[in-house]
Order: C-alpha cells, then sequence, then structure tokens
C-alpha cells in the first residue's frame, strides 16, 4: 500500500519526493517549529481536533523563531484537510512542521529559505494501547528543563525536544516508559512530550506555563472538560514529593491522550491502577473527540469541508 501524500510548500507530492538538502539549515541547527494533531474517525468521517488551535499555535512558534511561514492560519487550516482527505485515512496522526531550508551555512537563519510540510499516518497510542487502562511506571528524570529565557517554551520548536529525547531515552534505559523533568529550580514541569496532572484530595493541580512547559492544547482541553465536570483545577507549582502522595497522577498531550501514571520511581501512585477521576476525564476527553455535535467546536470535520 503507497504511503499518502505529504503537502510541501503548497503542493500534495508523492511520500518520497518530500525531501531536502543535507545543508539545510534545520538539519545542523534544528530551526523548526511543528505541530501534533490527530483526526478520529467519527459517524460524519474523519475529524480534525481542535486544528484551528493547533495551527495559531504553529503560527506563534514561528513568529518568536523569527519565521516568516508565508501563509495564514486559515490557509494552514485548508492545508491540513486538503491532507487528511487525500489519505483516504480515517483517523491518523497529523505533523505539519515549518523550517529553514538549505541557503548560507552558519547559524545566522535570517536569509535561509522557510519550507512548510504537513504529513499524515495512521499511529496508536504513543505509550501503548494498554497504558490508558493500566497506567504507566515512570522515573523523575536527572534531566531537567531549561530555565525560562533560556529556550523559549511557549514555542514548539524542533530544538526544544533534544532535551526530551535525552528524558525519554534515559527512562527506557532505566527500564520505565516515560520520564518526568524537573524545572530548573527543581519543581514539577513536564513529561518529555506531556503535560502532566497530580490530583490530590479530590484537586487536580498541574504545573504553570512560568515553570517552561508547553501549554498543550490537550492540557487545555482537559482543564476545560474537568470544570466542566465540577472539578476543581488549579495551576500552581508542586514540589517533587507531590508525585509520591498523590491519589492520582497523569500525562495529557495530542499523542498520550490521557494516559494515567500508575508508578513513579517505583512509588506506587494511589492504588496502583487508573483512578476514578482520570477514568472520569479520560471517558470524558475521548467522548469530546467523536461528538458530532461539536458543541464545543473543537471538531473540523473533513467531509464538511470538503463540501464546502
Amino acid at each position: 500500500m503507497s504511503k499518502p501524500r505529504i503537502w510541501f510548500n503548497g503542493d500534495l507530492v508523492a511520500y518520497e519526493d518530500a525531501t531536502i538538502h543535507v545543508l539545510s539549515h534545520v538539519v545542523h541547527y534544528g530551526s523548526s517549529v511543528f505541530e501534533g494533531i490527530r483526526a478520529y474517525d467519527t459517524d460524519r468521517g474523519p475529524a480534525i481536533f481542535r486544528l484551528e488551535e493547533h495551527m495559531a499555535r504553529l503560527v506563534d512558534s514561528a513568529k518568536i523563531h523569527r519565521m516568516e511561514l508565508g501563509y495564514t492560519v486559515d490557509e494552514l487550516c485548508e492545508a491540513v484537510i486538503e491532507t487528511v482527505a487525500a489519505s483516504g485515512l480515517q483517523s491518523c496522526y497529523i505533523r505539519p512542521v515549518s523550517f529553514r531550508g538549505h541557503g548560507p551555512m552558519g547559524v545566522n537563519p535570517l536569509n535561509n529559505p522557510v519550507h512548510t510540510a504537513i504529513a499524515v499516518w495512521e499511529w496508536g497510542q504513543y505509550l501503548g494501547t494498554e497504558a490508558l487502562e493500566q497506567g504507566v511506571d515512570v522515573q523523575v528524570s536527572s534531566w531537567n528543563r531549561p530555565a525560562p529565557n533560556t529556550l523559549p517554551a511557549m514555542a514548539k520548536a524542533g530544538g526544544n525536544y533534544l532535551g526530551g529525547s535525552l528524558i525519554k531515552m534515559e527512562a527506557i534505559k532505566n527500564g520505565f516508559s516515560e520520564g518526568i523533568a524537573l524545572s530548573v529550580d527543581g519543581l514539577l514541569s513536564e513529561g518529555s512530550g506531556e503535560n502532566l496532572f497530580v490530583i490530590r484530595d479530590g484537586v487536580i493541580a498541574t504545573p504553570p506555563q512560568t515553570l517552561s512547559i508547553l501549554p498543550g492544547i490537550t492540557r487545555d482541553s482537559v482543564m476545560t472538560i474537568a470544570r466542566e465536570r465540577g472539578y476543581e483545577v488549579i495551576e500552581r507549582s508542586l514540589p517533587r514529593e507531590a508525585l509520591y502522595i498523590a491519589d492520582e497522577v497523569f500525562f495529557t498531550g495530542t499523542a498520550a491522550e490521557v494516559t494515567p501514571v500508575r508508578s513513579v520511581d517505583h512509588y506506587t501512585v494511589g492504588s496502583g491502577s487508573r483512578g476514578p477521576i482520570t477514568a472520569d476525564l479520560q471517558a470524558a476527553y475521548f467522548e469530546a473527540l467523536r461528538d458530532t455535535a461539536n458543541a464545543r467546536g473543537w471538531l473540523t470535520f473533513v467531509d464538511g469541508a470538503q463540501a464546502a
């Protein structure tokens, strides 16, 4: 079966033709910004979750890094819809990426061209299907997140994920599924590619943006759902030991969705299985992904967009 075509600088091209030069600035200096989005199979066909918010964040990330994309948010949304429609996939992971290409060599990227591509593929649960129910075992990483005003954490930039890769590799080598990074001050920050939530006595807490986290769109979605369901949700600084005495801990992210944590550093979290609040939020989140009534306006239906 042939791979879906890739949207590359305005055209749908064959998978094998979406290539860049080895001397592209991004290869040497990590100068890219990107998004992770999912389309879900619904009764109305593929529905892309919070597409506009994701593409707005891509534009914001590019602006922070002084990258002129040459596309508006609306144009990028249409490009994603076109790519998903052309793929024939009912559900898929979507990766828009903008990067600095081949031009003058050196750290200064201002004279290098900026390219934008959108790829889609089938991708199951990031941390494993069983993780959604059974939870995952994690460790607190020896690698910290960069201090504020070091690398801009609000930008979803490729270079930022070098730290995430170190966190992930360390965790796997030590026999865990994932790692949790601390901030430069030793406070809880985030996973290698997920936001973090800690529940104690019915209160849902998550680290604030000031602790070098990416302000996740799934994070925002789950916070919205939780408040709608009557839970108290707060953003506050949390010490490492909050993980060890928590009733429940879970990750959020486009790839991870809502994944429970069953142990941290070999400390059992709560009962050692998915907790009741996590289960409730997880079920409500998955319901929102396929809610064709779309009361919150979070879904972009590919069939409706094509008809329009």
